[in-house]
């Protein structure tokens, strides 16, 4: 674990000293002091390395809200509020690499998520136990169709709030805090049961109980 650090911190200050990725392992495991060899120890490219760190936030955020009391008690859409504000803050920690690592995904970053893959990974997990959860609670309402793509829906606001925090240039990251509240209040609204889900079971009830 420590080299694993040591190979981290080490690539995080490489890039932000000089811009861009170093021009080869050898060259960077040469400054680490490192032979080759050993290096590829650990990671197989700087790409693992950037991944290592994308997931690594996802771990954090998950453990930190999961580790508080009252995280049990939430809704389902306060636990996803309460992801988010603590991702961003663990995000904010690591900013400039976060960003540049950010800026050299390719476009459009939700079908090529190169070293987000094994974050988008995580998140689908933590996004499908919430759709079950919220099944459960019937915060969230079963449609046909609509609901099994409910996960790439939270998958995309993701993205975005990711995009938007990057880009934000309000002070203390403010707009970002406004965008996650009112997307994932939007989005639940839209998930949850509507004045539409109410006037088709009406419809269906009068339809069921019509005189014959």
């Amino acid at each position: 674990m420590e080299q694993i650090e040591k190979i981290q911190k080490a690539y995080k200050d490489y890039v932000l000293e000089n811009g861009t990725q170093p021009p080869s392992v050898y060259v960077f495991a040469k400054k680490l002091k490192m032979p080759e060899t050993e290096f590829y120890e650990y990671y197989n490219s700087f790409e693992a390395i950037e991944s290592d760190a994308w997931l690594d936030y996802l771990r954090q955020a998950l453990t930190a809200v999961e580790s508080e009391e009252v995280y049990a008690q939430y809704s389902v859409r306060e636990k996803l509020l309460a992801f988010y504000y603590t991702w961003i803050e663990i995000l904010k920690k690591d900013r400039s690499f976060v960003v540049f690592s950010y800026k050299q995904l390719r476009q459009p970053i939700a079908r090529y998520t190169g070293p987000l893959q094994p974050f988008k990974n995580g998140f689908y997990n933590f996004a499908t136990e919430l759709m079950m959860e919220g099944r459960e609670s019937r915060e969230v309402v079963i449609r046909p169709v609509v609901s099994d793509r409910y996960v790439d829906g939270l998958w995309m606001q993701c993205l975005y709030l990711l995009d938007f925090w990057v880009n934000d240039l309000s002070r203390g990251f403010e707009n970002t805090d406004t965008a996650i509240e009112k997307s994932v209040n939007t989005s639940f609204d839209l998930m949850g049961k509507s004045v539409v889900d109410s006037v088709l079971d009406l419809a269906k009830f009068m339809y069921q109980n019509r005189k014959p």
